[in-house]
């Protein structure tokens, strides 16, 4: 942050240079200081919002640190930048999050997703943070009083196939689906070299969400309520529970104070790279849009990691 000497109170009077070295600048004010300390490293802060939808760029100090955030939130305007990017892609959220995962996303995502030591920590951290959030929604399939192998499971937004491949290995029939062509792909490829001969192949087909049929056993649908603001998140949730004959796995970024105000810092640093629209959803909120269709929370989760946050809940017909 660069400021002028007039900001420090020097006098503009024109006066002969002094004979001696000019006096040390008296120290910023104090508010200014405290902004400055709350905000994280700026590549860092970059990073984690740049990796991730549902990766929050964590600050410390505290109360301090939460009104140095409001105070510098309300100097940015991060739906100028949401509309730049809905207006190259000639669309809305939905284009942006296809254009996005089938392009710079999808290369990211596909690292992050995968084994290769070449992650920044920042996205070390949201890869262990996923791998837990399935590791929960697996464990939640597991424990229940019909076995995983015959049953038929929809994994809406798919990714990379992190889910889809665990459950194609313990004898589920799998349809697994994605907005992104390119993620669909690798979830295929990566399906084909790591499942046994014995293992029922998994369905892959690019489909948005709005877009899906049939009916199954279960529906999962993992950290993809992200892109939806909460107005058509409640649809989205009824269609998915329409497809659902016995339980519904949902995860989301969870909406509290805290994690809205890191998450509007975080756009601060937007990275070299544009990221797609995050919203959060408060846990009230998704439980009500069940309760409208029937639905009954049975089991819940949260998951975090430095920079991820994950609510995960199971529901199933009240």
């Amino acid at each position: 942050m660069a400021l002028s000497p007039a900001f420090f109170g020097g006098n503009l009077t024109a006066r002969p240079p002094p004979p001696f070295p000019s006096p040390t600048p008296r120290p910023s004010p104090p508010l200014l200081r405290r902004i400055t300390a709350a905000l994280p490293p700026p590549s860092e802060a970059a990073s984690a919002v740049s990796d991730t939808s549902s990766a929050l760029a964590v600050l410390g100090g505290g109360s301090i640190a939460a009104a140095a955030a409001a105070a510098v939130v309300s100097l940015t305007d991060p739906e100028r930048r949401r509309r730049e990017q809905a207006s190259e892609v000639g669309g809305g959220d939905k284009e942006v999050v296809r254009e996005y995962f089938n392009n710079s996303g999808f290369q990211r995502w596909k690292k992050i997703y995968g084994d290769t030591d070449d992650v920044n920590k920042v996205q070390l951290d949201i890869r262990l943070g996923h791998a837990k959030t399935v590791e929960n929604a697996l464990k939640m399939l597991k424990d229940s009083d019909r076995p995983l192998s015959g049953l038929s499971v929809c994994d809406a937004g798919c990714g990379t196939g992190s889910l889809s491949i665990p459950l194609a290995r313990e004898g589920a029939i799998v349809f697994a689906s994605d907005i992104s062509a390119a993620m669909v792909s690798e979830a295929e490829r990566k399906a084909r070299e790591e499942l046994p001969a014995s293992a029922q192949m998994p369905t892959f087909e690019a489909r948005d969400l709005e877009s899906l049929d049939g009916r199954y056993d279960t529906v999962v649908c993992l950290d993809v309520l992200i892109h939806y603001p909460q107005s058509k998140a409640d649809g989205m949730i009824a269609h998915l529970a329409s497809l659902a004959e016995r339980r519904l796995i949902l995860s989301f970024a969870p909406k509290t104070f805290y994690y809205d105000l890191l998450k509007r810092v975080g756009e601060l640093f937007p990275g070299p790279s544009k990221a797609t629209r995050a919203y959060l959803h408060a846990e009230a909120d998704v439980e009500r849009a069940l309760q409208k269709v029937g639905w009954k929370v049975s089991k819940r989760g949260l998951i975090t990691t430095q920079f991820y946050f994950s609510r995960l809940l199971e529901a199933v017909p009240a």
